[in-house]
């Protein structure tokens, strides 16, 4: 499918979205309508691998057929008559694509439900969400659709209303799906489309599950790139990759589609995230673009109080850590540093953030996992480049300890969630040159009414993603208004400010004007002006009209 197509696709769902949720609040409909598509995409998977495993005897036609039993799909036609060989096809098909859906809870059966208005649609749709999340997968998938509430008032006041707004969302969704390709990619592009869209209707709330794509693909190409010699291109694998403040996994996404497309791959793909409904967003958004479950893990747990067990092994030597860490975390949350966690190994070495503000907690954490050849890059607001106290000294190590890479200015209003310029920090732990580059990229966009865009090269436009990511790749000794390779010595001088302004100035240079050719000038104006006065009385004169 064309990118053209899929946009049409993204845009065919998000218009049944804005038309079907009434008064219903974006995010909450947001959840209902993407936890359909995932089970559309469940579904296909595993019709198209049960027609593989059965062969002949699967039932010849795609179409629902009347039975003794009434209407069925050709796969719950096959479970009808062929009871005794059930168990040893879902142990194949466990086998094969690691999970099993009962054929009532088919996406295939639920929309014949929604069509026809069955009344038990709901309770059907219930008792699916929980066997996919309970049985269908291992124990990494428990809790899937957890906060699914199909008998939430907000779907209707009796349960009657609620079974006919499934009925109608349902059979909308399957009727504008229908004219498109339905495999992995088409739908994982569908899925983040409408991610991003609700995100753009959400306001604040967008920042706590997803990072515009556009920041995301500066991120991603970033850490991709060769750690130590970013000229020489991408690298061939990455083992592991880590976003610890994942959302609903775009940037992780991202970060695999930048290595794929360049010929590479990534053994496993690990995420983090705190809300459990973006926790859950995030394990349908890896399934849906294809990704099997055993080569990512998303954790649910509090980043800053590290909940997660492979991130808490004390033995160095079983330290886990990862190639390429990338991360969008909350912008300047409180959160309540302690005594114990000043002893924490992540914290120890450089001290603890303020907690009025925890980016360095955030950056810290990352940071501590990142192996010796990866690369780290994490957005931040400005203040953590200069604000004083804690995030100083914090600061002032990592330069001191040549950790800080490159600084990135972004241009403002460019996130969902805050209309404030944000920065991109790269850290590496074993990094090769002695300096800081800055790059002011704060005025390269392209204005928008509620939101700035960086531009991407169309319509012969420039491209800022670009410049930047080959800014950061080639690392030049200085750009006009834009990049500049600054020496310890000169941070250090300015006390360990990385306020990108003081280094890279974006702002006209004035024009000097030279005091002694002006009066030069002036006096040569004057003397013309005497002279000439002089002619004109002199013919005055000869006129008889001086008296004038």
């Amino acid at each position: 499918m064309t990118q053209k197509e899929q946009q049409r696709l993204g845009k065919t769902l998000w218009d049944i979205a804005n038309d079907l949720r009434g008064a219903m609040n974006a995010d909450d409909f947001r959840d209902y309508m993407l936890s359909f598509l995932f089970l559309r995409y469940l579904s296909g998977n595993y019709e198209e691998a049960a027609k593989k495993e059965l062969g002949s005897d699967y039932p010849k036609t795609d179409s629902n057929i009347v039975s003794e039993f009434g209407v069925s799909t050709p796969l719950q036609l096959w479970y009808e008559g062929n009871s005794d060989d059930i168990e040893e096809f879902e142990k194949q098909m466990r086998r094969k694509v690691h999970y099993v859906i009962k054929p009532q809870y088919l996406w295939s059966n639920i929309t014949e439900m929604a069509r026809t208005q069955d009344d038990e649609l709901s309770v059907t749709l219930g008792k699916g969400f929980k066997y996919i999340q309970d049985e269908s997968f291992d124990s990494a998938f428990q809790g899937l659709f957890s906060e699914i509430n199909l008998n939430s008032e907000k779907l209707g006041k009796t349960s009657t209303d609620r079974n006919e707004k499934l009925c109608k969302v349902i059979t909308k969704i399957a009727e504008g799906i229908a004219d498109f390709s339905t495999d992995s990619d088409t739908l994982g592009d569908a899925y983040e489309y409408l991610i991003g869209q609700f995100a753009a209707g959400s306001g604040k709330k967008a920042g706590e599950f997803y990072t515009p794509q556009q920041i995301s693909t500066i991120l991603s190409e970033i850490v991709t790139l060769d750690s130590q010699d970013p000229t020489t291109g991408k690298k061939d694998k990455l083992d592991k990759v880590l976003d610890f403040a994942c959302g609903s996994g775009s940037l992780l996404l991202n970060v695999r589609k930048r290595i794929k497309d360049s010929g590479g791959h990534i053994n496993k793909i690990y995420g983090q995230e705190k809300n459990i409904t973006t926790y859950n967003l995030a394990r349908m958004n890896m399934l849906l673009h294809g990704i099997k479950d055993t080569e990512f893990e998303i954790f649910h747990g509090d980043t800053l109080l590290n909940h997660w067990d492979i991130l808490n092994e004390m033995n160095p030597s079983k330290k886990i850590e990862f190639d390429a860490i990338v991360a969008n975390p909350p912008f300047s949350l409180r959160w309540e540093p302690n005594d114990t966690l000043s002893e924490d190994f992540r914290f120890k070495s450089h001290g603890l953030a303020p907690k009025s503000a925890a980016d360095f907690a955030f950056l810290l954490h990352g940071f501590h996992f990142l192996g010796k050849e990866g690369t780290m890059a994490i957005i931040l607001p400005h203040g953590v480049l200069f604000r004083s106290g804690a995030e100083e000294r914090i600061r002032t190590k990592l330069l001191k300890d040549n950790h800080i890479d490159t600084v990135i200015g972004l241009p403002s209003n460019l996130f969902y969630s805050t209309g404030i310029p944000v920065c991109i920090l790269v850290l590496k732990k074993c990094k090769k040159q002695d300096d800081v580059l800055f790059i002011n990229a704060a005025e390269h966009f392209k204005p928008g009414k509620k939101q700035n865009t960086l531009r991407e090269g169309d319509d012969g436009e420039p491209n800022d993603i670009q410049k930047i990511v080959e800014t950061y790749q080639f690392r030049p000794e200085h750009i006009e208004r834009y990049a500049r390779r600054v020496s310890m010595e000169e941070i250090e001088k300015n006390g360990y400010n990385l306020n990108i302004s003081r280094y890279v100035s974006t702002s006209e240079d004035e024009v000097q004007i030279d005091l002694e050719d002006v009066n030069a000038k002036l006096t040569s104006i004057n003397e013309s002006i005497k002279i000439n006065t002089d002619k004109h009385n002199e013919f005055l004169k000869e006129l008889g009209l001086n008296n004038i």
